[in-house]
């Protein structure tokens, strides 16, 4: 079998089974041992027999027999199952090793009664202490021969049987690490189906007013749980229904887990919803009151009931008994409203985990069992059989309010809630309009009647519009978690990292010769002409009567000029403080030494009597050689340039099995050669080879892959697997870190000459065609990758982007469609391909984000900071909130701004200074509230250039007031413009301070004896006056903090 099973957690387990037993109380200390034996029964989910199997072995067995002694453990299954067993029996010699007995393992034959097993297990049942009583779950019936002839076997021996259920149940309840994260994932995925689908779809039908049953919408939730959407995901596979979904209202509830949904339609009251999912064996459950237009009396009810909920949240602690929980609930209830004690639920919650129900762990007033950290309890408060005061009909008049959550028991303080679903009233409650508040509505509003809307929907759209600000609210506080761990775990990186001081390389030496014995005794040197040593790749030039040489790589360019008689050949050389190129870190091995910085040779252009050959031939040929030399030398040291930090990469080791993975007829890019040619791509042991038709091969190993992406064509002219490598490879005397193979779908270019009909028989059939050739191409392509994934034993994973969360940006030159992946941000379809891992990312930096702006730009910034910042230009702002969406589902720092700033000058005061940077706060200089907030987003890009950069200033330039201004109309500008001229100062004043500043503006100007006159002078100037305080509070720019204002630097 190729099953594996967790030895390390069958040992830990079996150990607490025996040292339970060993330290028990009661019946569990009297057993002499214990048998659990399985059957097979489709019709049951939930047994002790099958989670003990679970909880040890991580699978149910069915048909196996386990008996465990004091001093031997014997397991009795079929020839498969004892393969998978193997694995954790005993080797010789270690026995008793782990602490616990060893094992035997048993083959139950098919054919016989399998007497003689059966003889060896009654003989060790009766060895083990005094071999009579024997523990059983006495509820785990099963049927079939085999379980027939065991329980005979059993009964003639006569032993005593034991109930043992109850206490291997608190055994099992507390729950490992392990097992914790699995029903963690089992709330979520909980959590997640109700949120995103049952209550959606209940908003719809009440929206639409539809009529659905209470069974239908229990069906669907039950097939919503296999679209991976809703699984946060999860493996589909790997999910089920604990129960049915139990969905109720209209006047008949019962508040139990054993009922099943009716099919009654469903009444637009109280609709409570229970469901459950298990996730991997372990159980999860959540139960909701979604209530219509509730009056206030249920409100009241409702709140009471969640009350109720937090005090049992408090007072699940560990060692705590049940029963004192139930009282203390119950005191409550007594105290606050004795009237719906006799309504409350019989019962508050149960243990759960492998089994949904742990009928031995029940929160009532009998049950004495202690809590222990690390339980899990599904607790459920209800009141039901209330009366609705309001209610007309009878399926309104009564009602009944039902909450319930999946909780974790800590050491101390209230338990901990794993299904996160939120309960308040203003979060399931659906509030509605009736109509005459509709028709005073539209009295006052008559504009609400060219949306068109119906007051449901309207209603709705304000229900989740509320929800929509609390995910607002959720996502700020999720990202000043993240802004403090940031700034930590940058610190610490960057202190770490500082003992690495990178070494600058000095400039290669090139030495023409190492001794005067290899200068080549060429007559051209005798004659003191220039000469080209090819060899050596040295110009010998004559200086002062001695022939020097010159290294061609100390030459930075040569030119050649004719004037007159003569011509001149002027050679220009590297030297301290020339530029370079643009890397003008190149330092000197010797840089105080003296340098030669340009000589220039001049040759007559007539010829002397007797000579053959004008002098200036010489200078002629010599331009010519050099410039040939120089290409040379200049073309080899861009090749080695670029072989340099390759890593050298293992040998592929080439499978010769014909059945390889293949994919035929693909495009590489970047091209091998000039023209794009076509090839085969194969997956061998260590990696893939792919071999073009000319026969040029390149070899990408598993190892070497950071990131393999599948593009499917869905929507593409392309179908692409894109290889995002961690080193880079040499192909096509290049280095190239992403390397892609595609094939193209359909045509590319469409010829416009041909006026077609939209129902032209050979377009149809050409559409056809092309469909059909999409799904063939995804159908080669899917089966690729899921025999490459089989091969690497899962090692390398391909990832498909999600179409549905990508957005439009320009990384390069052209805008793409931008996608994430689960572990990158890609672009797979455009050359040059764009590929950001996450894990690299620090954080993210929205700039330009303005009311009036219809794009933003998007800046990464990475962990290493001595990386260059990734810039996507011009994303449209409608994807702003998807973006910040996602970002914060994947724990990325995200923060916003108006201005544009100079990356490249933060990012070297980072580097130079990261004590300095991170005392005046890290990185929440980007954000845009708190300290000094306004400067922080508003600091200007010339600001920065002209200053050092400071990241806590708090004060703004005199033209970035106006400049964030530009958004209004013309006639707002006018306005500005006036109000622009008083004082800062004069924005924040009241009424009666104006007042008092326009009499003394009176008193001064020389107009007093004119009263009249002066009355009608103070009113024009209060005017102005009043309107630029009103105008400077209220024409604030987007992405400002609406503080007091600051005073203006002068």
């Amino acid at each position: 079998m190729a099953l594996s099973l967790d030895r390390e957690a069958y040992y830990r387990r079996v150990k607490r089974l025996y040292g339970n037993w060993q330290k028990g109380e009661d019946d569990y200390a009297n057993v002499d041992a214990i048998v659990v034996s399985v059957g097979v029964d489709e019709e049951i989910v939930y047994a002790k027999s099958t989670a003990l199997q679970t909880w040890l072995f991580g699978y149910e067995l069915t048909d196996t027999i386990m008996v465990f002694c004091v001093d031997k453990i014997l397991f009795m299954a079929s020839k498969k199952k004892v393969e998978f067993l193997k694995q954790i029996a005993n080797s010789k010699g270690s026995e008793n090793a782990n602490g616990v007995p060893a094992i035997t393992l048993l083959v139950r034959e098919k054919n016989e009664s399998n007497k003689g097993n059966f003889e060896k297990m009654i003989e060790a049942l009766k060895g083990s202490k005094n071999g009579k009583r024997i523990g059983v779950f006495s509820k785990d019936k099963f049927p079939g021969e085999f379980m027939k002839n065991w329980n005979d076997c059993l009964s003639k021996e006569g032993f005593e049987k034991v109930d043992i259920s109850a206490v291997v149940a608190y055994t099992i309840a507390v729950k490992e690490d392990g097992e914790l994260n699995l029903m963690r994932k089992a709330a979520a995925i909980t959590s997640e189906v109700f949120n995103k689908f049952f209550k959606e779809r209940v908003m719809e039908i009440v929206d639409a007013d539809e009529k659905v049953r209470h069974s239908k919408l229990a069906e669907s939730v039950e097939k919503a749980i296999e679209e991976k959407k809703y699984l946060s995901g999860a493996d589909p596979s790997t999910v089920e229904m604990c129960y049915p979904p139990i969905i109720q209202s209209g006047g008949n509830y019962n508040l139990k887990f054993s009922v099943v949904s009716d099919k009654n339609h469903m009444h637009f009251g109280a609709i409570t919803c229970a469901m459950g999912i298990r996730y991997k064996s372990y159980c999860s459950n959540l139960v909701r009151t979604l209530m219509v237009d509730p009056p206030q009396e249920v409100q009241d009810n409702y709140t009471f009931l969640l009350q109720l909920q937090e005090e049992l949240l408090k007072e699940l602690r560990h060692g705590v008994k049940l029963c004192e929980v139930y009282a203390a609930v119950m005191d409550v209830v007594k105290k606050q409203k004795p009237e719906l004690l006799n309504k409350i639920t019989k019962n508050l919650g149960f243990a759960m985990g492998i089994e949904f129900r742990e009928g031995s762990l029940v929160i009532n007033s009998k049950n004495q069992h202690r809590l222990k950290k690390g339980m899990v309890f599904s607790i459920n408060v209800g009141f039901s059989d209330l009366t609705n005061k309001e209610g007309k009909k009878p399926e309104e008049r009564t009602y009944a309010l039902f909450v319930g959550d999946t909780v974790l028991v800590d050491e101390d303080g209230p338990a901990t809630i794993l299904t996160s679903v939120k309960k308040k009233v203003k979060n399931v409650g659906i509030f509605l309009k009736n109509e005459d508040e509709e028709e005073e509505e539209e009295e006052k509003d008559e504009a609400e009647d060219l949306l068109g809307r119906s007051s449901r929907a309207a209603a709705l759209l304000t229900e989740r519009t509320r929800n929509e600000l609390t995910a607002e609210e959720k996502r700020r506080a999720h990202q000043k978690e993240l802004a403090m761990q940031l700034n930590e775990e940058a610190k610490r990186r960057l202190t770490e990292q500082k003992g690495e001081q990178q070494i600058q390389k000095a400039r290669k030496s090139n030495i023409s010769y190492k001794n005067p014995s290899l200068m080549p005794k060429e007559p051209h040197i005798r004659e003191m002409k220039i000469y080209i040593d090819k060899k050596y790749e040295t110009v010998i030039m004559p200086v002062f009567g001695i022939a020097t040489p010159f290294h061609i790589a100390t030459i930075k360019n040569i030119s050649m000029s004719v004037e007159g008689d003569y011509t001149y050949l002027r050679i220009n050389f590297y030297c301290p403080g020339s530029a370079l190129g643009r890397n003008e870190g190149n330092i000197f091995p010797n840089p105080e030494a003296t340098f030669v910085k340009e000589i220039t040779y001049r040759a007559s252009n007539m010829k002397t009597p007797g000579e053959q050959t004008v002098p200036a031939l010489n200078l002629q040929n010599a331009f010519r050689i050099i410039k040939e030399v120089q290409k040379r030398y200049k073309t080899r040291e861009a090749e080695e340039k670029e072989k340099e930090g390759i890593v050298k990469q293992d040998s592929l080791i080439i499978n010769l099995n014909r059945s390889n993975p293949k994919l035929k007829d693909l495009y590489i890019r970047p091209n091998i050669a000039q023209k794009r040619m076509q090839g085969s791509l194969e997956a061998h042991v260590n990696g893939f080879r792919f071999t073009s038709v000319r026969g040029d091969k390149v070899d990408i190993l598993y190892n070497n892959i950071k990131h393999a992406l599948f593009q499917p064509c869905d929507g593409e002219m392309i179908i692409v697997l894109h290889f995002h490598l961690k080193n880079a490879i040499m192909f096509g005397k290049k280095r190239h870190t992403d390397v892609q193979f595609y094939t193209e779908v359909g045509e590319i270019t469409t010829d416009l000459g041909k006026h077609q009909h939209m129902h032209d028989r050979d377009d149809l059939y050409a559409e056809q065609m092309e469909r059909e050739m999409r799904h063939k191409l995804k159908t080669a392509f899917k089966n690729f990758i899921e025999k490459v994934e089989a091969l690497t034993k899962e090692e390398l994973e391909f990832e498909v982007p999600f179409r549905d969360l990508g957005f439009n940006g320009a990384p390069y030159r052209s805008t793409c469609l931008l996608q994430p992946t689960s572990s990158a941000l890609v672009n797979c379809t455009e050359w040059p391909p764009f590929v950001v891992t996450l894990d690299e990312v620090e954080l993210i930096h929205f700039e330009r984000v303005q009311f009036h702006l219809k794009n933003f730009d998007m800046v990464i910034v990475y962990k290493d900071y001595s990386k260059k910042v990734t810039m996507i230009n011009a994303i449209p702002v409608a994807s702003l909130d998807p973006i910040k969406e996602w970002l914060n589902s994947c724990d990325l720092k995200y923060t916003e701004g108006v201005q544009s700033l100079n990356w490249t000058k933060i990012m070297k005061t980072i580097v130079d200074d990261p004590e300095g940077f991170f005392e005046q706060g890290g990185w929440s200089f980007l954000e845009p509230e708190g300290e000094g907030s306004d400067a922080e987003v508003g600091e200007s890009e010339s600001e920065i250039e002209d200053e050092t950069f400071n990241p806590s200033e708090d004060e703004y330039e005199e033209e970035e007031e106006d400049s964030d201004e530009d958004y209004s109309s013309e006639a707002e500008e006018s306005d500005y413009s006036k109000e622009s001229m008083g004082s800062e100062e004069e924005s924040g004043k009241d009424w009666d301070e104006l007042e008092e500043e326009a009499r003394k503006a009176d008193r001064e100007s020389r107009y007093e004896e004119e009263e009249e006159q002066s009355r009608s002078l103070s009113r024009k100037r209060k005017g102005p006056a009043h309107s630029s305080s009103r105008r400077s509070s209220h024409s604030r720019s987007p992405g400002r903090s609406s503080g007091p204002p600051k005073k203006k630097r002068k």
